[in-house]
């Protein structure tokens, strides 16, 4: 299944406290229950201005239709197609 790097232009992201990222949070599982298996969100990551999450999901249409309902910008879709790490120097 592919995965979608998804960036979210949130100004002020990196200053929302811990209760109103688990909000966020809630909100986001909260759609993702109503949308079924087929897609699931793995990570997040917040920075000053912008939060950069990572979905498994059949197809970017997914993506955008989990962004709507929960309220979501969704400034980018990247489709992932390669991971890298330090153990792929060796």
């Amino acid at each position: 299944m592919p995965k979608y790097l998804i960036e979210r232009d949130i100004p002020g992201a990196g200053q929302l406290s811990a209760e109103a990222l688990k909000a966020i949070s809630q909100r986001s599982c909260g759609v993702l229950r109503n949308m079924g298996p087929e897609i699931q969100w793995l990570e997040s990551y917040v920075t000053d201005d912008r939060v950069y999450c990572l979905y498994i999901a059949p197809n970017e249409q997914m993506i955008r239709q989990h962004a709507e309902a929960g309220g979501f910008p969704a400034s980018a879709i990247r489709t992932v197609v390669s991971r890298i790490d330090p153990v792929t120097a060796e």
